[in-house]
């Protein structure tokens, strides 16, 4: 319930109103600074805040819709939050790799004409029945013939749906590897190709290259691989996905410009020498998103080159913990002077938990001390979907900037701004 005392009420009787009914949509307007050193310096925050770049987003997005040669699916995985969704869709990508019914219901909730392609190649019989009928879903990936006998039987044996085999290739260049949990062998690929032309009205063949490729040359080898199975079966798909796992940019993983990703996949697409061209389809997640989301954190305590912060890796700071990236960071001032001289940290988080540690090297003035705040960048991509409420440590604080972010792919005046020492 939401008090307001009269006298307030009586000086902003419209505004109230329309704080009320904007609460009630679920849609209240996100508070918006110019810069991170102006919402610190206005709000002075106690817990950790999350900003949110709209301009970096539609940076990222407007880059692949004009260079990449075919559909885009943004993967809902990577940053669900419905702001940053309504800014894809703004920037003008409306369709969207969904893993999850409550994925697709979130999608049709914030744009119900939105396009949703359920690519999890493992789904429960309910989920698969409702994404069908209750959200008219036509588009399902599948690596097993049992997987592929489920979506027949809950969707009633269909006849317009696009089904997706989906191929494992090697994630050697990734720096997370999915290829143990998804993708069917080569030689079981051969069947369920030839299965599903039998029952749907489209096949599409697909593959991913593992969550922040470091090489183009992946994209390549898979759609080799493809082509392989097109040669065997003599089966040419109406769509190939080439997945997701374009990379950001972190202080040590400077991949090559994203350019050349799209550039080796083309090569690679028109040395299939297809008559008959299928239709491209790509799921960037974290290439899309990433730049756009930075976190600030304060200092509680500092113990020599071990900084313990209000935030960490049960927080929004998993990829900085778990899969250990070292991810941008700069002190902002907040009216002290930086030390030129830098130094090597680590950072731990507020749980009591020994593993709420990022081991960096984070490279930060010599001069930090308790309150002083840090951006931590590049958190567009999974901080948020991560999050817990693990020892009653969370915050939930999100604001737009619109400053650049401490480092970019897209932006090439900032793309080497982060030296590490």
């Amino acid at each position: 319930m939401l008090y307001i005392t009269s006298h307030f009420f009586k000086r902003k009787k419209k505004k109230v109103f329309l704080i009320v009914f904007l609460i009630k949509q679920g849609i209240e307007e996100m508070q918006k600074f110019n810069s991170v050193d102006e919402l610190v310096g206005k709000i002075q925050p106690v817990e950790p805040i999350y900003c949110v770049r709209p301009n970096s987003i539609k940076l990222a997005c407007g880059w692949f819709k004009n260079n990449f040669p075919g559909h885009i699916l943004y993967a809902v995985k990577t940053n669900p939050n419905e702001k940053v969704i309504k800014h894809v869709i703004e920037s003008g990508i409306e369709k969207f790799d969904v893993a999850s019914i409550n994925e697709i219901r979130l999608i049709k909730k914030i744009l119900p004409s939105a396009h949703a392609y359920y690519m999890n190649t493992v789904k429960s019989r309910e989920n698969i029945k409702e994404a069908y009928f209750n959200y008219k879903i036509k588009d399902f990936a599948f690596d097993t013939k049992d997987e592929l006998q489920k979506i027949i039987e809950a969707t009633n044996n269909a006849k317009d749906l696009t089904l997706y085999i989906r191929l494992f290739i090697s994630n050697e260049h990734a720096e997370i590897d999915l290829s143990q949990k998804f993708g069917a062998q080569p030689g079981e690929a051969l069947g369920l190709l030839r299965l599903a032309k039998a029952h749907a009205k489209k096949v599409g063949l697909s593959f991913h290259v593992g969550s922040q490729c470091m090489h183009p040359i992946s994209y390549s080898k898979g759609i080799r691989e493809l082509g392989n199975i097109i040669k065997k079966t003599k089966i040419v798909p109406d769509i190939i996905n080439v997945g997701g796992g374009f990379p950001s940019i972190y202080p040590d993983l400077r991949p090559q410009p994203i350019e050349n990703y799209v550039s080796e996949i083309k090569k690679a697409f028109d040395n299939l020498k297809l008559e008959n061209k299928p239709k491209l389809m790509c799921e960037p997640g974290r290439a899309l998103v990433a730049e756009s989301g930075s976190s600030i954190v304060r200092i509680v305590l500092r113990k020599k080159q071990k900084l313990y912060i209000n935030d960490g890796t049960y927080g929004s700071l998993f990829d900085a913990g778990v899969p250990n990236f070292i991810l941008p960071t700069r002190m902002i001032p907040n009216g002290r002077m930086t030390s030129k001289k830098l130094t090597a940290y680590s950072l731990f988080g507020p749980t009591c938990d020994s593993i709420d540690y990022m081991k960096g090297p984070f490279i930060l003035p010599n001069n930090l001390k308790e309150g002083d705040y840090i951006e931590v960048g590049q958190l567009g991509a999974y901080s948020l979907t991560f999050r817990t409420k693990f020892n009653g440590f969370y915050s939930d604080q999100i604001f737009e900037v619109q400053d650049k972010p401490i480092m970019s792919m897209y932006d090439k005046e900032n793309s080497s701004s982060y030296l590490v020492a």
